[in-house]
Formats: C-alpha cells, structure tokens, sequence
C-alpha cells in the first residue's frame, strides 16, 4: 500500500477531475465513502452537479483566515493498494482514510476542530482523501513529516491485512554497530542504474544516503539506487566510497568489479542513449533462437524475473516517473496518475504470467492434437456440408432464402476459366 501526497490551490477543480471521467475514461462510478464537514452536508452535496458547493464546504475554514489563507490550502493524498492481491470494500477503505487522516493530525480522533476531508473512490484499489489545511479553530494544519507518517500507517495497515511479512522487531544501535546485517551488494542493472541490496537495517541505509543513494520503500522492501542520469564516473565514485564507508563500519560489501574505482584502468565507456532497449532486443532475439522449451524458459525469465526482470524494471521506472512528477508539480496529479496507473498495469501483467515457467519448460513437446488428425474427414463433400452448417447462408436456407451452389473448381492450367456474365 503505497501513499501520494499532493497540494493543490484550485478545490473546486480538483473534485471536478476525481468525479469525472477522467483523461482517459479511467474513473469508474465516482462516489464519498467516508468524510467529515463538521456540520457540511458533505454526503449531499458529494454529487457530480454539486461539486462547486462541496468545494465550498471544505473550503469555508480557509475563507475566515482571510490574508493568512495559504496558497495551496487542499491536502490532497492518493492511496493505492497492491494490484497483486484482491481489492478492500469501501467500508475498508473508509477505514483506511479515517487513520490516515487521524495518523498524520488532520483530524485526530475526538479533536472537535479538526480539518474538513471527504474520502472518495473512483478506481479499484485507490482511494482520494482531499482536506483542508485550516482548522475549525482558525489554525493551520503543520504539513511537516506527513510523508512519513502516511508510509508508515500504510505500512501498518498492510500488514495487519496481510498484504505485507510482519516486520521483525527493532534492531538495537548496538549490536547493529556490532553485529552488521547479512552482507549488501552494490552493482549496476539493465537500466544504467547502480542498486544497492541487502541494507536492512538503519546504520547501512544512513551510510548509503550520505553516500548519495536515494532509499526506495515499498512492499518489495527497502533498496538504495543511483539513477539512471548519473554519469558513469560519479556512480564508480559513489559507489566506491559507499563500500569504503560500509567496510569500515565492518559490514561484508560485494562491489561489482567495474564500479571499483580501485580496480579499473580506464574509465567505463557511458551509457549509450536507449541501452534498456538495446538489452530488450537481446532478449527478443534469445527468445526468437530458442532450441526447445527449456531455452524459451530461460530467456522469458530475463523478462518475467519478480525481483531482476525487465516488467519489475520497467514498473518500478513508471512508478517514480509520477513520483517525480508529483515532486516538479503538485499540480500535474492527472499526468501523475496515468504513470501510477501504468505501472499497476504492468504489474497486472506480471500477475497473469506468474508460474509459467512450467509450462514454457514444455513447449515444443508432442502435440496432443496428432492424436485426432486421423479422425479428421478428407471428404471434401463432407467438409463443406461442415462448414455451411454453422455458416449464415445455411442458416437462411433453411427458411427458404436462396443458397448459392458451390464455386466451380479452380480450372487446371492452359483452360482458361468461363466468364462470368
């Protein structure tokens, strides 16, 4: 369960977009499942020709502050649930919204001046929360950490749902100084990204961030990445350091040989323009000259891999895209959802392949159909009887309508065939 928290300036805009159609027709059966206007009809005007009125509604605290309004008053956070597992109700994501809002002090539970915020749906697994930064009492809302209060309760939600391992407890900061986690890999993807795996706990994260990875979260667990934009040499020389660094805190490092600046000679030529593409295309042509079934398997694995594969690439790639757009524009949450929703898409994809690999082992055995093809007829008469009893012209021949006869045979060479007329 992943959260997006945006700002937005413009409320009644934004209901408009959420209880619309949506860019693309995406927005299906828009409606509140849970909310709280502090005496607003929230659940009436929650219409798609009442929305200026709803905007209105949440918006009334922010009109009293006058000049100390702030210029982006609407809190808006984007909830999305894992498309591999099944869908929650909306009584669920109700559930959801109120202990996010209540996590992060939008409005606390019991707090009689809390923030106005409705939660509404309109697509599986996601729901809107949209808010007011003004409170009832003419104060304001402080933003600071909700980002991580929000990842956290979600984090929380998913495993007590059980879309998530329990997390083990707490490690000590001294036997973390004394007792490093299982040993952290640091080496380069398809993509042109340097990716570090295997930090766990928080000594190693805090070593790799001030080295200059950036901390990925999700329910694939935590990971450190370059990315893809970084210069060669800046990501031997980060990454070099990084493993400097963790090696003196006596934790066991395995550095890919050419991102040791300490081993190479000349610098590694840059990544070319398109080289995902590139890599893409060998795998095309592995898939393309497979022998038998069990070479195909082992080719489609570089795609459909649920940790190295090209679709967990290519999904976690879309993901940050509209992350990162977030980050450039809280405004542009349209753009940002087409890319959110283009990754659910694509681990949709990875869903209905999962387990495949036994059967592409057995692609290219015997054919179960060379058992019946001496069971089929080569009577010709009796082919075309076949067909034209499941035809529409034999269909109408029964209530009388004309039939055209057969077509004549194709005429043997050197006879010319009779005109028609």
């Amino acid at each position: 369960m992943i959260a997006h928290l945006q700002r937005a300036s413009d409320t009644a805009g934004l209901l408009t977009y959420l209880y619309g159609s949506g860019e693309r027709g995406e927005h299906v059966n828009p409606r509140l499942v849970a909310g709280d206007g502090h005496g607003a009809p929230v659940e009436l005007l929650a219409q798609p020709g009442s929305l200026s009125y709803l905007a209105q509604a949440i918006d009334a605290p922010v009109e009293r502050l006058g000049a100390r309004a702030p210029a982006r008053p609407t809190w808006v956070c984007s909830v999305r649930s894992d498309p591999r597992l099944p869908d929650l109700t909306d009584a669920q994501w109700a559930n959801v919204a109120r202990r996010l809002v209540s996590a992060t002090g939008i409005a606390p539970n019991g707090d009689p001046d809390a923030c106005r915020w409705i939660a509404l749906r309109n697509q599986p697994r996601q729901v809107h929360v949209v808010a007011t930064l003004a409170r009832e009492d003419g104060g304001l809302h402080n933003g600071y950490r909700d980002a991580f209060r929000l990842q956290t309760e979600c984090r929380r939600i998913a495993t007590e749902l059980g879309h998530m391992a329990t997390a083990s407890p707490p490690t000590s900061r001294a036997r973390e100084t004394s007792v490093p986690a299982p040993p952290i890999t640091i080496s380069s993807e398809f993509s042109g990204s340097v990716v570090a795996k295997g930090a766990n706990d928080d000594l190693s994260a805090m070593i790799l961030k001030h080295a200059g990875f950036q901390q990925i979260q999700d329910w694939h667990g935590r990971r450190h990445r370059l990315p893809t934009t970084t210069p060669v040499a800046d990501q031997v020389a980060i990454a070099s350091h990084a493993a400097e660094m963790l090696r003196a805190a006596r934790y066991d490092v395995a550095l890919a040989p050419s991102l040791d600046a300490a081993r190479m000679s000349t610098p590694v030529n840059p990544v070319e323009s398109y080289a995902a593409g590139a890599a893409l295309l060998q795998i095309t042509d592995a898939i393309r000259s497979a022998a038998n079934g069990e070479g195909l398997r082992r080719a489609v694995d570089q795609l459909l891999h649920p940790e190295h594969g090209a679709l967990e690439r290519v999904r976690e790639a879309l993901e940050a895209a509209g992350e990162h757009i977030n980050d450039l524009d809280d405004e542009a949450y349209g753009l940002a959802d087409r890319f959110g929703f283009a990754a659910d898409f694509v681990c949709s994809a990875q869903s209905e392949l999962v387990d495949s690999e036994d059967e592409l082992g057995r692609v290219g055995g015997p054919s179960r159909s060379e058992a019946k093809a001496p069971t089929q007829s080569s009577n010709p008469s009796v082919t075309r009887s076949a067909a034209l009893a499941v035809s529409p012209i034999a269909a109408k021949a029964g209530t009388g309508t004309h039939v055209p006869p057969a077509p004549s045979p194709i005429p043997s060479a050197g006879r010319p065939a009779p005109r028609s007329r």
